[in-house]
């Protein structure tokens, strides 16, 4: 008999799961509490698995002999429970798929700043000539690609939810790139539940393996003092000077691998900000250790361009320009894109909250954002930060309304910057789904 898997959710993961299980001979079994999306079930049905949707067939999935999870379902779920109860080994899509390949693993972490990091460190093994796939958070599952493809070397975007069903994977590179509060909702509201959760990424690595971290993030630099890192570490900085790893100084970042080193100005960088020069520093990072000529690694981080739903220009309608930042799901990643705008933004934020600290915006919030318009079903948090401290606060409940209304107070020169800071599914499928009725939205005025 065949060892049995049940596989919880039948998206892009729990999909790619159920294909790799099925081509390696396991009993394999599809449970979705939701609706399966017809691409998804075409696959299944194309592999002959078997599959549910909209309900838990209790019996059989804790009959399983081990559960793989997908990421978004969180362990308060009632089936979640039940199997923990008979201590049933749940692990994430990416714990099994690495089982069945012997490729080299660059995987990357962090609050904001993952997928524009790993999609960089990618495009830069690829025009390298390297054999790579892209997976983890970020385009085809990367059970699906191992079970399809044959590549030997894999960079994968790694959220904190895969890293908790991670238990014997090894990352030969890991990127951790900073650690702010978010997804505090899953993690009893404890942030150092979450900072360890990050620091999954380091496990079971050892000496011939590589550490990429920013030292200019306090709460890396205070977990680094209390953990005994195995790794050879690589750290970078843009606030000071560094013996090894990546540095800035007049204005040029400075890569210095064991290696090699090499210079390169931050205006030749193809996505700008502070933000994106980190970014580009971990990146760079990962490249020089593969010992990637530095003329290519210059020539990927200046060709390389800003990513849908992140900061990405819409269009210009009546001297308002129109910017889409849909990706921005927590206060971090919004701080950075109200840093990099001028004056005269008006603000599209609000969805759901997931422990948002708006203290930390207030400042910017005060010298750039002339109006906000609070796009969610409770928009209360919202409210409470900033009623008083900008005159004009609206609040609407469609991605219509929300533009309509920018487009009514927008002046020459403004900025209107979709930045919810929030997870979108209080009104729309994902934050694409909110940044795609943004940009239809805005191309219609």
């Amino acid at each position: 008999m065949s060892q049995s898997i049940a596989i919880l959710g039948g998206g892009e993961s729990g999909a790619g799961s159920a294909v790799l299980a099925k081509l390696k001979g396991l009993d394999v079994f599809v449970s979705d509490f939701g609706s399966i999306k017809p691409q998804y079930k075409a696959i299944l049905d194309q592999y002959e698995i078997e599959w549910e949707e909209n309900q838990h067939t209790q019996k059989r999935i804790l009959s399983a002999k081990e559960i793989i999870k997908s990421p978004g379902i969180p362990d308060k779920a009632p089936i979640v429970q039940a199997a923990l109860e008979l201590e049933i080994p749940i692990i994430s899509e990416i714990e099994f798929a690495a089982r069945y390949t012997n490729a080299y693993m660059i995987c990357i972490t962090g609050s904001n700043g993952k997928t524009t990091t790993t999609t960089l460190t990618y495009e830069l093994l690829k025009n390298a000539g390297y054999n790579v796939g892209l997976a983890g958070n970020v385009g085809k599952s990367f059970a699906f690609q191992v079970a399809t493809e044959n590549f030997d070397y894999y960079v994968l975007e790694l959220s904190s939810f895969q890293l908790d069903g991670m238990f014997h994977f090894k990352a030969n590179t890991a990127i951790l790139l900073n650690i702010t509060p978010d997804h505090l909702d899953r993690y009893h509201y404890n942030f150092q539940e979450y900072i360890d959760s990050k620091f999954r990424i380091l496990q079971n690595q050892n000496e011939e393996d590589h550490f990429i971290y920013c030292d200019d993030d306090q709460v890396i630099k205070q977990e680094l003092e209390k953990r005994m890192i195995s790794a050879q570490r690589n750290p970078f900085s843009i606030e000071h000077s560094l013996m090894h790893g990546a540095d800035l100084s007049d204005e040029k970042i400075n890569f210095k691998t064991r290696s090699d080193s090499f210079s390169m100005s931050i205006h030749d960088l193809g996505i700008k900000g502070n933000h994106n020069v980190y970014n580009s520093m971990a990146a760079g990072l990962a490249g020089g250790i593969q010992k990637i000529r530095k003329e290519l690694i210059r020539e990927s981080l200046t060709n390389f361009k800003s990513l849908e739903h992140r900061l990405e220009p819409v269009i210009k309608v009546r001297g308002v320009m129109y910017i889409n930042d849909s990706k921005a799901t927590n206060d971090n990643s919004t701080w950075y894109a109200l840093e990099s705008m001028t004056e005269n933004v008006i603000w599209i934020a609000g969805g759901i909250d997931k422990g948002n600290d708006y203290e930390k915006l207030m400042k910017l919030v005060k010298k750039k954002v002339k109006a906000i318009i609070c796009l969610g079903v409770d928009n209360t948090k919202l409210h409470d930060a900033f009623d008083g401290l900008i005159p004009q606060i609206y609040d609407v409940s469609s991605m219509a309304d929300a533009v309509k209304t920018a487009y009514s107070i927008g002046d020459d020169g403004d900025t209107v910057l979709l930045s919810p800071a929030c997870a979108s599914f209080d009104l729309f499928e994902n934050y694409e789904d909110r940044g795609h009725q943004f940009k239809e939205t805005v191309r219609r005025l």
